[in-house]
């Protein structure tokens, strides 16, 4: 099979990871009508412990026939929280992002806690590529512009009608790369991964971020965003066939300081 000049990979390993996001984008996307999305969204702290996500929230697989990962709102002292328990699997929990301006809010803010790494995980790699914990973000574009085999991967992966993501950008809890590093996943450039927390000293302990995330996509894919189609959390083990166990609290946007 001849490879791709730009990327020297072979056109099927990034169609492989396409489909996978094709799965999880269309799965959203159908259920999308009935989702109420925007900066109003509801918290997860506002979800009472042990009930029902909050509504609009969705556990999406990202290939057809993984296990999913368990997600459970908890308490945890005086909030509720995501609890997050990965064992051989790999599913989102996804929100639409309709009425989301990373423009004028492009402040994400979170925490999560990750209670340990995952052995062998290594984000270069296909056959690793795990995490912990991640906050994922998928973006619209203008798909013209990328390059031939990126769009014909796209339109062959395109399912139930639904178009697929032009970028995705993770922010993610890695073993196998410093803070601030880009990891490319290694499927594809569309997914890009900043690593902003991993070690040993990070592990059991709530952490805090606040990204500027309109930046760190421009940054990155060296063009502004467009439209945020949809964000979330990601936790999963699938590649490793190992566990991983993480807590999430509330994503919130917020107008740059």
């Amino acid at each position: 099979m001849p490879r791709d000049l730009r990327t020297g990979r072979t056109p099927h390993r990034r169609y492989a990871l396409i489909v996978a996001a094709a799965c999880l984008w269309a799965s959203l996307g159908l259920a999308g009508a009935a989702v109420a999305a925007g900066p109003d969204t509801p918290l997860f702290s506002q979800a009472p412990a042990g009930a029902a996500l909050p509504a609009g929230w969705q556990n999406l697989p990202v290939v057809k026939d993984k296990k999913l990962t368990q997600y459970v709102v908890v308490a945890d002292g005086q909030r509720n929280v995501v609890e997050a328990t990965s064992a051989d699997s790999a599913s989102a929990l996804m929100h639409n992002g309709d009425g989301i301006d990373v423009l004028a809010t492009p402040m994400v803010s979170w925490r999560w806690k990750v209670d340990r790494a995952i052995p062998g995980a290594d984000n270069r790699v296909a056959s690793k590529e795990d995490a912990p914990g991640r906050i994922v973000f998928f973006f619209d574009g203008d798909k013209s512009k990328l390059p031939f085999g990126d769009r014909a991967a796209m339109s062959l992966a395109k399912v139930g009608g639904e178009d697929l993501p032009y970028a995705t950008l993770m922010y993610i809890w890695s073993n196998s790369g410093g803070p601030g590093e880009v990891i490319e996943n290694p499927h594809t450039d569309r997914v890009q991964m900043l690593v902003v927390a991993g070690g040993d000293a990070s592990l059991g302990k709530w952490q805090s971020f606040s990204r500027n995330l309109a930046a760190d996509y421009e940054r990155i894919y060296h063009e502004k965003p467009g439209k945020l189609i949809a964000y979330g959390i990601f936790t999963d083990s699938d590649n490793t066939h190992a566990s991983a166990h993480a807590w999430y609290g509330d994503i919130r946007f917020l107008p740059a300081r």
